[in-house]
């Protein structure tokens, strides 16, 4: 719930600001987060981010996997797919791409 309040705060401001600044200062706040979003800093946090949350999120699937054992049917067992290869370290995800 705080999240979806954060979201529509967030949209509400950027409605308000968007429309009371004009194209000039919608452009210019676009280079400047587009600027941010490139910085090797910003990336690397935002790589290291998901990493981290990759790796928790594989852990929490063992760790649940092994608690609930044969208890789920195989028509809910099947959905969790995708995280069982990245329980165990770097695997490739649905895009081709390496978790690493």
């Amino acid at each position: 719930m705080r999240y979806k309040v954060t979201f529509v705060v967030g949209l509400a401001l950027g409605y308000v600001l968007g429309t009371r600044a004009g194209r000039e200062r919608y452009e210019q706040m676009r280079k400047s987060a587009r600027q941010l979003a490139q910085n090797p800093a910003v990336r690397n946090a935002a790589e290291t981010a998901g990493h981290t949350g990759r790796e928790f999120a594989g852990k929490a699937f063992s760790a649940v996997s092994q608690k609930v054992g044969d208890a789920v049917p195989d028509s809910l067992g099947g959905r969790g797919r995708g995280l069982r290869g990245r329980a165990g370290g770097a695997a490739e995800d649905d895009w081709g791409t390496s978790n690493t």
